[in-house]
């Protein structure tokens, strides 16, 4: 079996991917973890720390058994994985649009995190993760709930996130989170063409796709820098996929606040969405932090009003 997480993997795609490969070979499951693509820097420094190795790279599975994580949409799985053979889904998105023909196992909750969920999973089964495994799922977690200030953290969030520092001997979550995203925010040397590409997520609405990736960093102004050659590298993906519309979200974890880079066949209609107004290619978005809670939502609704 291939626990497998999303395109343009970021922290809980790989380390619930880990972690649920990890359960599943302590029930006597054999199953191994794979990304979709190259880890991120964030998620470099959670396998560093951890001292686990980085999981394969898989874009072909067809024919294989897979339990994906952190995500329920084809659109973020492999060209070919309508060809696998799905057994379950742990996600803490919105239910996507895949399908099985035969029943399959689901954990879907509204958490902060997937791995929130894994850890529960092991719970439910009376298994404890290994240390190194903890580190991982319990760097997962701040990830996504930037440190539990984020507007998707719940109790069971802070809950999971405690009790797994405990296993993996981590005394000071607040260090370790602000090393994490340290390394999380180091994009000096990074080109602009992969910058656009980090945490993207293709949703498709009312038959239109929007693609919006995420940078989460503790300043906004080595991104903004790199705005011109973002805009350029967006223009390009933007004519060979065929979007409506290319969104880069700079999201600043410590002040809480977002801004959006666009570009779009209509980006008046995306901004006003979102009770903002584009210049420049560029809106601002006080106070949102949240992809999948503060913003696909709203966007959802404007695109299938019509």
């Amino acid at each position: 079996m291939i626990v497998l997480g999303h395109q343009n993997p970021d922290c809980d795609s790989l380390c619930s991917a880990i972690g649920l490969a990890s359960l599943f070979n302590k029930m006597g499951k054999t199953a191994t973890p794979a990304l979709q693509g190259e880890p991120n820097p964030e998620a470099l420094f959670l396998l560093e720390q951890s001292g686990l190795p980085q999981p394969e790279i898989r874009t072909e599975v067809a024919g294989e058994e897979i339990f994906i994580v952190d995500y329920s949409d084809w659109g973020q799985g492999t060209a070919d994985m309508k060809k696998a053979t799905i057994l379950g889904i742990v996600d803490h998105h919105k239910l996507g649009d895949i399908t099985t023909s035969t029943p399959l196992e689901c954990w879907i909750w509204p958490v902060g995190c997937s791995a929130t969920i894994v850890y529960n999973m092991y719970k439910f089964n009376n298994q404890v993760p290994d240390a190194p495994v903890a580190k991982m799922m319990m760097g997962a977690i701040i990830s996504d709930t930037v440190n539990f200030q984020g507007p998707t953290t719940t109790d069971i969030d802070k809950v999971a996130a405690n009790e797994l520092a405990e296993i993996a001997g981590v005394d000071d979550i607040e260090a370790f989170a602000a090393a994490q995203f340290e390394a999380k925010s180091d994009i000096a040397s990074v080109p602009a063409a992969e910058l656009i590409l980090r945490d993207q997520k293709v949703f498709e609405m009312a038959g239109d796709k929007l693609a919006i990736g995420q940078l989460e960093l503790t300043s906004l102004d080595t991104a903004l820098s790199k705005k011109s050659d973002m805009l350029a590298e967006m223009g390009v993906l933007q004519a060979e996929k065929g979007y409506h519309s290319t969104i880069v979200l700079l999201t600043d974890i410590n002040k809480l606040d977002t801004v959006a880079i666009i570009i779009s066949e209509d980006e008046d209609k995306v901004a006003k969405a979102l009770n903002s107004t584009v210049v420049d290619h560029t809106f601002d978005l006080p106070g949102v932090v949240s992809r999948k809670k503060q913003i696909i939502p709203f966007l959802q609704a404007a695109f299938e009003a019509e």
